[in-house]
């Protein structure tokens, strides 16, 4: 563009569900300097489901993304399906393709009479970055078993077989199973299902919001212990590394916090809750991961869980120069935030 030359108008492309961005959830600090803000929606309930910390909008409409996923594993369990612990925990899981999570999706198939070609879900490589290179090492390329999703597509066509469900288009959304998903999520939420996309696994996925995800999990958490929802929060208690992986915040969150259930979702969605209803879930609006172990571990604060002595370290989030820390991703809610 030559100097003085009019600049070109490109107009704005049609938004059809704007967001609301909410309020800081995360403040990133650099040096003496504030540098950058997450904002977004987070929802907090007491142990009798009355509103501990709301900020943002935790009523907007919003796709839950993995995080609902121990609520669409419920299905399976309520139809029927003979599922071991480890199996409900891959089921729920986004898991980082290590060899012991791949030997569990290979079990739930086997049990059911199927192979890996029957996964729908997006052939992608193993989240982990060692068990990725060992795969591509070994000579593989990227495949459903390996994409994070398979433990839950896995379950999800054992759930077809047990029930006399075509396997071969068990992701439309008309399938008997996903209705049967819509129609769970829908009462463990206390939320209508609005909106139905597709998940980036290729599941269809409906739509909720931060509280009622909140409240989704507390009532898993909450469950006797032997019915399907108890069953479910059982097993990720039981198998916090199936759920997630070595090294994750998920995995590590469960392991240290006594009783807690937790997933973690695309798009900066996170859910959680303890054994007596306190619950949790938010939304950063920008869809980023970064802030999501800080403003865990500050929600758990606000419930009355507060960092042990020795410390959570899957709770720091170190912000970098030149390799090293220089700052850190600090809550804008609770003791070590502003409040809201």
């Amino acid at each position: 563009m030559n100097p003085g030359q009019p600049h070109t108008v490109v107009p704005a492309p049609s938004v059809p569900h704007p967001i609301n961005p909410g309020a800081p959830l995360a403040w990133v600090v650099r040096g003496d300097l504030t540098e950058s803000v997450h904002t977004g929606h987070l929802s907090i309930l007491h142990a009798d489901g009355s509103t501990g910390l709301s900020v943002g909008a935790p009523a907007q409409t919003m796709f839950p993304r993995s995080s609902v996923k121990p609520v669409q594993a419920l299905v399976a369990l309520r139809t029927g399906v003979v599922l071991e612990p480890e199996q409900i925990a891959l089921a729920c899981a986004s898991h980082s393709g290590e060899a012991a999570h791949l030997e569990v999706v290979r079990a739930i198939l086997a049990r059911a009479g199927l192979s890996e070609a029957d996964l729908g879900n997006t052939p992608d490589p193993p989240l982990s970055a060692q068990a990725a290179r060992a795969w591509r090492d070994a000579g593989h390329e990227p495949s459903s078993l390996t994409q994070n999703c398979s433990g839950k597509h896995a379950v999800m066509l054992a759930t077809c077989v047990h029930n006399g469900w075509p396997t071969d288009t068990y992701l439309d959304p008309a399938h008997p199973l996903q209705q049967a998903v819509v129609a769970t999520i829908a009462e463990l939420t206390g939320v209508v299902v609005g909106h139905l996309a597709v998940d980036g696994c290729g599941a269809p996925l409906p739509s909720t919001t931060t509280e009622g995800l909140a409240r989704a999990f507390a009532t898993l958490a909450t469950a006797p212990p032997e019915s399907p929802e108890g069953r479910v929060a059982a097993a990720m208690r039981a198998h916090p590394h199936l759920v997630g992986g070595q090294g994750r915040d998920l995995t590590e969150a469960m392991r240290q916090v006594p009783g807690l259930i937790a997933k973690d979702g695309a798009e900066g969605v996170y859910a959680a809750a303890l054994p007596d209803g306190r619950a949790l879930a938010f939304k950063i609006a920008d869809g980023g991961s970064r802030p999501r172990p800080a403003v865990l571990a500050a929600a758990l604060g606000v419930l009355g869980e507060h960092t042990p002595a020795e410390g959570w370290s899957w709770a720091q989030v170190a912000v970098l120069g030149h390799g090293r820390p220089v700052g850190q991703v600090v809550p804008a809610f609770g003791s070590t935030g502003g409040g809201n």
